[in-house]
């Protein structure tokens, strides 16, 4: 059995004699499958009408817990963003009511985000969806497989964290 990375590393191989064939495979798939991943989850969420970046907002607030609530600043943190690149995403998704930015106490100086019924809904309804690809990606292994396979990842997470 063969794939495209095979044809990569080969390719690769008779340009570069200090190119470890064992490495290239193992990073070349674990790219390519990660893209696949990616690819599923924005089209399993547009059948939905939710963009990924959407999705990831709404995600972000529903793991915090009861209130659903967050500042911008720790929402931006969380999401890897600027504060002035959530803002203006966080424009749509409020004008989609599935969120709201609102002053707590009266106090203009601080915000809060907080999911809306609607963005809870939409969060529920897309988290039972959106592993659809995963799961497709994962069906040529038997559940050992995928124990082996979880393992050996946070083996080398573990390694990588520390």
């Amino acid at each position: 059995m063969r794939d495209s990375v095979d044809r990569h590393v080969e390719l690769w191989q008779h340009e570069h004699d200090w190119l470890d064939p064992l490495t290239e495979a193992i990073f070349a798939r674990l790219h390519t499958l990660t893209r696949y991943a990616a690819q599923y989850r924005r089209e399993t969420l547009a059948e939905g009408g939710l963009k990924l970046w959407q999705f990831k907002i709404l995600l972000n607030l529903r793991r915090l817990g009861p209130p659903y609530a967050a500042s911008p600043s720790q929402l931006a943190d969380l999401l890897g963003l600027t504060r002035g690149a959530l803002s203006n995403r966080l424009a749509s998704v409020e004008a989609a009511g599935l969120i709201t930015r609102t002053h707590p106490g009266g106090d203009r100086r601080r915000v809060e985000v907080r999911l809306t019924d609607a963005g809870y809904a939409a969060f529920e309804r897309h988290a039972g969806t959106e592993s659809r690809g995963e799961n497709r990606l994962l069906e040529p292994l038997t559940i050992e497989e995928r124990k082996v396979l979880a393992d050996l990842l946070r083996k080398l997470l573990v390694d990588a964290e520390s």
